[in-house]
């Protein structure tokens, strides 16, 4: 799906911001796809790499069905080059013999064998499992479960667009806030796209969207970056959403930077909340107070957290028990 034919035999994808034109006989920037005879072909169709029984929280994704438990699954290989990838024994391989297969229906069978109230497709890039992710998203909303992408934004619009009826939660990481720092970390020239794309999930499929930002040592722990993140979130998606500020440690070709010091995750907290935000959390640091969600009109703590272990303790649908303050949580179908 989302190609065109180009002359010479050659096809361009529109799956992801790539674009890539691919040769006869060539595959594209995620290795995923392949140009055979003029025709592209996805070659990652239900190979799984990794499945587990996640809190939604994992995700992260704090104010949608809090407490919950999604189905994650993911894939094989990215259109991303992150030198920080925490996870590039599946994202940065070509698909090995290894891999198994779980069809969309099965999916759907272990969701609810596992008593899970979505699934969620993470891990990887879900955008070069596109067509994958979306037969399974149409059978998870026929079968009354959620669906949630966990994802660097790169997917198209187009692509947005055709899965947008059939997905519930747009979780994105905006790495940074300079081009300079995108073709650093991931070889990515250009981050508008990606804002655009984001922007666009909310505000014409109405998906429920919280960012997260992993905060590297010496590459976007700069305040100008940070803020730049805090107000375009507060600016284009809203003062309510949530904001993760996540903890980086040495993986890949990072191995060489320390683990980001608390004291900066602070810091961001701080940008994030004198922007405007009214929910900042911080990542991978568990235990910490500011995990915690707390109505910023009264005060009372409305969710407590340590680590994945969730404890909602003043959530009325979307809004504070204690004092009706809107909250913009998801806690039922009718809520989103």
């Amino acid at each position: 799906m989302l190609y065109d034919t180009l002359p010479g035999g050659r096809v361009r994808c529109n799956i992801c911001q790539w674009r890539c034109v691919i040769n006869p006989g060539k595959m594209g920037a995620c290795r995923m796809r392949v140009n055979r005879g003029g025709k592209l072909y996805t070659m990652n169709y239900g190979e799984v790499s990794s499945i587990a029984v996640d809190h939604i929280e994992k995700k992260p994704v704090f104010h949608f069905y809090p407490g919950s438990y999604a189905l994650s699954l993911g894939g094989w290989g990215c259109n991303f080059h992150c030198r920080d990838c925490q996870n590039w024994e599946i994202a940065c391989v070509d698909i090995p013999e290894t891999s198994r297969y779980i069809s969309p229906e099965r999916q759907v069978e272990l969701a609810r064998e596992n008593g899970c109230r979505g699934i969620a497709w993470t891990y990887n890039e879900p955008t070069v499992w596109w067509e994958y992710t979306l037969d399974s998203a149409r059978l998870a909303r026929e079968n009354g479960l959620y669906t949630v992408y966990v994802t660097n934004g790169y997917i198209t619009p187009e692509a947005l667009d055709a899965i947008g009826p059939y997905l519930d939660v747009f979780r994105v990481d905006i790495k940074g806030f300079s081009d300079k720092f995108y073709r650093d970390l991931a070889n990515i020239p250009h981050r508008e796209g990606i804002l655009e794309v984001t922007r666009r999930a909310q505000e014409k499929w109405h998906m429920h969207v919280e960012v997260v930002t992993n905060i590297v040592p010496t590459m976007n722990d700069d305040d100008e970056q940070l803020r730049g993140i805090a107000a375009w979130t507060r600016d284009s998606l809203g003062e309510l959403t949530p904001w993760h500020v996540t903890r980086f440690y040495p993986a890949y070709k990072l191995k060489h930077l320390p683990p980001t010091p608390v004291a900066t995750l602070e810091k961001a907290y701080r940008i994030g909340k004198e922007a405007g935000l009214k929910f900042v959390y911080l990542g991978n640091v568990p235990g910490h107070d500011y995990e915690n969600t707390r109505c910023y009109s009264c005060g009372r703590t409305i969710v407590h957290r340590v680590g994945y272990e969730t404890d909602v303790r003043g959530l009325d649908g979307s809004k504070c028990r204690f004092c009706g303050a809107e909250l913009n949580f998801t806690t039922s179908r009718e809520a989103s």
